[in-house]
C-alpha cells in the first residue's frame, strides 16, 4: 500500500459458475447421485428404480415446486430477474437435453439396452456443460462478436461493457460531458475534456474488436462491485445513525454488507439447514462473536502506550524548523526549548549561524553562542541582527544550528558521563533552523508555493497559501478564482470561489479557502485549478506620484525617466506558479475501513471453522434462528421453542457431523472428502429404508423414487431457495443453480452410475440391460413440462410482470399455481403409468 502497510486478502480462485456445477453439484447433490451409484454397485451392477427415479423425480421438484415457491415468496411490489442470462440460458438448455438424451438412448437408439459408449458420452456431458457454462460466463469464443452495450468507467478510464438491463444512474451525460477518454486513455485536466468527447466515437467503434480491455478489468470487476457496496452501506448508516462511534458503523456494516452480499448456493443451503435444525443465524451469530472478539481486543490493548524515556531524558531543539523576517526587522529572535527529564540538570548547548544564500557581513551578522537552560527552564531565546538595504534582490535565508550539548548538575557543574547509563538529554530535530530573509525594497512577486496539490477528500476546507516573495512594500490586491478540471464546481466535487487577497504592507503570506464536497468514493483522482490574476498595487508615496506623474507636454526629464522606471521595476507581479492544480484524492482513513470491510465480508469465514472443538461446540449448542432484515439483526436473540425442538430432534446429526475434519485443514479438500463419503455412507442407508417404506406400503420402487426419496432429497435445496429469492437482489442463485443441479444429476448420477455397470457387463461379455418403461415415460413428461416452466419464465420477464420471480399478487399466484399444478400432474401421470393404468412407452 503506498503507506508502507501490507494488505491481505482473500480472492476467490474458483470460477463462481464452475464450483455450482463441480464442487457446489458434487455437495448438494451427493445424495441422488450416491443414490443411483450404490444401487447400481450393490445389486450385481444390475438396473434399478430407485436411484434414476430419484433423479428425475428430484428434478421436476427442482423445476416446478421450488421455482414455485421462488416466485410466490417474493414481498408484494417486487421482482427478481435472472442477472447472467447467458449460463442460464446454457445450464436450462443442458438440464432439458439431459432428459431428452436419457429417453433417446433407452428408447431410440438401442431400445433397452445401454451400451459403453452412451454412459461413456453421458458421463462426458458434464465436463462439456461445465466448459461451455464457463464460456458463457467469461465471454469467450463467440459471445464476444455478439451485441454489447458498453459505459464509461470512472476508476480506469475506459469503456468497460454493461451487465444487466438499465443504464446505471448519472451515465447518461458523461460522454456530453467529455468525461468519455480518447482511446481508453485516462481523463486529464480540462483542455483535454474537448479533445475527449471528440474522440468518443472512436472510442465506442473501436474498442470491441479488442477483447483485451475488457477482460483486464473483468478480474477487478467483482472486487469493485463488493467495494461499491461496502460504500453504499457505509453512507446509508452514516445518515441512519449519525451519533455512532466509527466502530460501531463499521460493525453495522460489516453485518449488512454479509448480508447483502451476493451469495453462492452453497451459502444459502448452509444457511437455511443451519436454521431449520436449530443452529442458528450464521451471519447473526458471526457479526456477534466478531463484535464480542473486537471489544475483547480493544480492551486488551487499552492503555497500551510506546516506551520512550521522555520522563528521564529531556530534548532540546529549535522551537519551528523555519523563521522569517522582513529586511528592515533590525533584529530576529528565534525560540530554543527543552522538554521532558526530570528538570534536576543544567543543560548547555552552543549556536552558530551558517551562511546560505544570504551572506554573513552584508545580509545578517554573524552570530554564535551557547544557550543555558537551568534546572525548571524550558525556553530561551537566540537573536541574531539582520542587515537592510535599498536593493532590489530574491529572498535569501541562512541557518542558524544547535551543536555541542553538555549536562551539568543542578549547579550547572558539569558531569561526567557513565558507561551504560541512560542519556539525561539530547539534541533532537529540528537542529537547524532556516531563516528566510523577505526583501522589502519591492511590492513582492505573488506565487503558490508548489505547482500542484494533493488533498483528500474528506478533508472538508482546504486552505491554500499564497506566498509573497522578493519584497513586501505597500498593500497589494490580488484577485483569484477556481476553475474546472475533471472535477466539477458548483457543489458537486468543490465549491467555487472567487474574490481578492489583501496584502498589506510587509504582510508575506495569505490563504485561499476551497470546500471540498466528500462524497466517499473508494478510488478518486481528479482535479481542479486554482488560479491567480493580475496583482493591483494601491501605490502610495513617492512610487504613487512617480507612476501616475505625467507632464503637460508629455515630454519627462533624463532624472524623472530613471525614478519611473526604478518605481516600475518595484511594481508587484506573479511569480512562477501562478496556476495551482489541486488534485482531489479518497480519504485514506474512508479507503481503509472500506478494505477491512471487504477482508471481514468473506463468506468463506462465516459458514467456515477453524477447530473440532469449536464445531462440537455449536453442534450442541442451541441458537435462534429467524429472519435477518431487522434494524438490530446483528444482535442475537433468545432461542425459541421450535429452535429447541429441532435441536434436540437433530443433535445427534450434528455431533455426527461435527466430527468432520474443519474448512481450514487441507484448504477445505479433507472437509470435502470427508463430507461427501459419509453422505455416501448415510445414502447407503436410506435407499435400503427408502425401498423397505415403499414394500411395507405396498408402492413400486419408481413411486418411491419419484414421490418420497426426491422430496426429501430435494427438502434442503427448497428452504435453500426460498433464503436466496427473498435476500439475493438477482434470481440467479434460485433459479439458475435449479437448472444446474439437474443436468449435473443426470451426467454425474446416471452417468457415473451407468458407466460402470456398463462396462462390468462389456468385460463379462454381456450387454447392460436397463428397462424403459417408468423411467422413458417419466422423462418425456417431465421434459414437456420443463419446456412450459421455461416459456413461462422468459415470458414473466416482460416488462409489466418485471422479472422471473415476484410481481404483482395475481400474477405471482397464477405463476406458482402453474408450477405446483405441473408438479402434481407429473406425480399422477408417473404413479398411473408405474401401475399400468396408462401405457407408457
Amino acid at each position: 500500500m503506498p503507506n508502507g502497510e501490507t494488505s491481505v486478502a482473500t480472492v476467490r480462485i474458483w470460477n463462481e459458475t464452475v464450483s455450482n456445477l463441480t464442487l457446489m453439484a458434487l455437495g448438494s447433490s451427493a445424495p441422488e447421485i450416491l443414490l443411483s451409484v450404490i444401487e447400481v454397485c450393490g445389486h450385481g451392477f444390475e438396473s434399478g428404480e430407485l436411484g434414476p427415479g430419484t433423479i428425475v423425480g428430484s428434478a421436476a421438484f427442482n423445476m416446478f415446486v421450488i421455482i414455485g415457491i421462488c416466485v410466490w415468496v417474493i414481498p408484494d411490489g417486487e421482482s427478481r430477474k435472472i442477472k447472467h442470462l447467458r449460463v442460464f440460458f446454457v445450464t436450462a438448455f443442458w438440464s432439458i437435453f439431459a432428459y431428452i438424451w436419457l429417453y433417446i438412448i433407452l428408447s431410440v437408439i438401442t431400445p433397452g439396452v445401454v451400451e459403453v459408449w452412451e454412459a461413456l458420452v453421458t458421463l462426458l456431458y458434464f465436463p462439456v456443460c461445465v466448459l461451455l457454462a464457463w464460456i458463457a460466463d467469461r465471454r469467450l469464443l463467440f459471445y464476444k462478436y455478439m451485441s454489447k452495450r458498453y459505459r464509461p468507467d470512472k476508476r480506469h478510464g475506459i469503456v468497460v461493457e454493461m451487465e444487466g438491463e438499465m443504464t446505471p444512474k448519472g451515465m447518461e451525460g458523461m460522454i456530453m460531458e467529455g468525461k468519455f477518454p480518447p482511446h481508453g486513455g485516462a481523463v486529464g485536466p480540462a483542455e483535454n475534456c474537448q479533445e475527449g468527447a471528440n474522440n468518443t466515437a472512436t472510442a465506442v467503434t473501436t474498442l470491441p474488436n479488442s477483447n483485451s480491455t475488457t477482460i483486464a478489468v473483468e478480474n477487478t470487476k467483482e472486487l469493485d462491485e463488493s467495494r461499491k457496496e461496502v460504500i453504499r452501506i457505509l453512507k446509508d448508516l452514516k445518515q441512519k445513525y449519525p451519533d455512532k462511534e466509527l466502530d460501531q458503523l463499521v460493525e453495522l456494516a460489516n453485518y449488512y454488507a454479509l448480508l447483502h452480499q451476493q451469495k453462492s448456493r452453497a451459502f444459502y443451503r448452509v444457511q437455511a439447514t443451519r436454521m431449520m435444525i436449530g443452529a442458528g443465524n450464521v451471519l447473526k451469530k458471526h457479526a456477534a462473536d466478531h463484535a464480542k472478539k473486537t471489544a475483547t481486543t480493544g480492551e486488551g490493548e487499552e492503555g497500551v502506550g510506546e516506551d520512550d524515556d521522555s520522563a528521564t531524558c529531556s530534548r532540546l531543539a529549535f522551537e519551528s524548523a523555519h523563521y522569517q523576517c522582513m529586511e528592515n526587522c533590525g533584529v530576529l529572535t528565534l525560540a530554543v526549548v527543552c522538554q521532558g527529564g526530570a528538570g534536576e540538570n543544567t543543560f548547555y548547548v552552543d549556536y552558530r549561524t551558517e551562511d546560505g544564500s544570504a551572506n554573513a557581513g552584508s545580509d545578517y551578522e554573524y552570530g554564535e553562542g551557547t544557550v543555558v537552560f537551568k534546572p525548571g527552564e524550558t525556553r530561551k531565546e537566540i537573536q541574531v541582527g539582520i542587515i537592510d538595504d535599498d536593493i532590489f534582490e530574491e529572498d535569501e535565508h541562512f541557518f542558524v544550528r544547535l551543536l555541542n550539548l553538555r549536562v551539568g548538575d543542578a549547579e550547572g557543574m558539569f558531569e561526567s558521563d557513565e558507561a551504560g547509563a541512560a542519556p539525561k538529554g539530547r539534541l533532537v530535530e529540528p537542529l537547524v533552523a532556516t531563516v528566510t530573509i523577505l526583501d522589502d525594497d519591492h511590492a513582492g512577486i505573488f506565487t503558490f508555493s508548489e505547482r500542484l496539490v494533493r488533498i483528500s477528500e474528506s478533508v472538508g476546507t482546504m486552505e491554500v497559501t499564497v506566498v509573497r516573495n522578493s519584497g513586501a512594500r505597500g498593500t497589494v490586491i490580488l484577485p483569484y478564482h477556481t476553475e474546472a478540471g475533471s472535477a466539477k464546481g458548483g457543489g458537486e466535487d468543490y465549491e467555487d470561489v472567487r474574490g481578492e487577497l489583501e496584502f498589506v504592507n510587509d504582510q508575506t503570506i495569505q490563504t485561499i479557502q476551497v470546500r471540498i464536497i466528500d462524497d466517499e468514493e473508494y478510488e478518486k483522482h481528479e482535479n481542479f485549478f486554482i488560479m491567480l490574476d493580475e496583482p493591483r498595487w494601491l501605490k502610495r508615496g513617492i512610487s504613487a506620484l512617480l507612476l501616475n506623474q505625467e507632464d503637460p507636454d508629455g515630454q519627462m526629464s533624463a532624472e524623472e525617466e530613471e525614478a519611473r522606471r526604478i518605481a516600475e521595476m518595484g511594481k508587484p507581479i506573479l511569480g512562477e506558479h501562478s496556476r495551482l492544480e489541486v488534485v482531489i484524492e479518497e480519504s485514506y482513513e474512508f479507503k481503509s475501513t472500506v478494505d477491512k470491510l471487504i477482508k471481514k465480508t468473506n463468506l468463506a469465514l462465516v459458514i467456515g471453522t477453524h477447530s473440532w472443538r469449536e464445531q462440537f461446540v455449536e453442534a450442541v449448542t442451541v441458537s435462534a434462528g429467524g429472519d435477518e432484515e431487522d434494524d438490530n439483526g446483528r444482535e442475537e436473540r433468545s432461542p425459541s421453542c421450535v429452535d429447541y425442538v429441532m435441536h434436540f430432534v437433530t443433535v445427534f446429526w450434528k455431533v455426527l457431523f461435527a466430527c468432520v475434519p474443519p474448512t481450514e485443514y487441507w484448504n477445505g479438500w479433507a472437509c470435502f472428502i470427508v463430507s461427501i463419503s459419509v453422505i455416501g455412507l448415510l445414502t447407503a442407508v436410506i435407499g435400503d429404508l427408502a425401498s423397505h417404506f415403499g414394500c411395507t406400503v405396498g408402492l413400486k420402487d419408481s413411486v418411491t423414487a419419484v414421490v418420497f426419496v426426491a422430496l426429501g432429497t430435494s427438502l434442503p435445496d427448497t428452504f435453500a431457495s426460498k433464503v436466496a429469492a427473498t435476500q439475493d437482489q438477482y434470481a440467479d442463485a434460485c433459479v439458475g443453480n435449479v437448472t444446474g443441479s439437474n443436468a449435473v444429476n443426470v451426467f454425474l448420477g446416471i452417468g457415473i452410475a451407468w458407466s460402470v455397470a456398463a462396462i462390468y457387463w462389456e468385460v463379462q461379455g454381456k450387454q447392460f440391460r436397463v428397462d424403459p418403461g417408468s423411467l422413458a415415460f417419466s422423462v418425456t413428461l417431465f421434459t414437456i413440462f420443463a419446456f412450459i416452466c421455461m416459456g413461462v419464465l422468459l415470458f414473466r420477464r416482460r416488462p409489466s410482470i418485471g422479472g422471473e420471480l415476484g410481481g404483482a399478487r395475481i400474477p405471482r399466484l397464477l405463476t406458482s399455481l402453474l408450477f405446483v399444478s405441473l408438479w402434481l400432474l407429473y406425480i399422477l401421470f408417473s404413479s398411473l403409468e408405474a401401475y399400468c393404468h396408462i401405457e407408457g412407452f
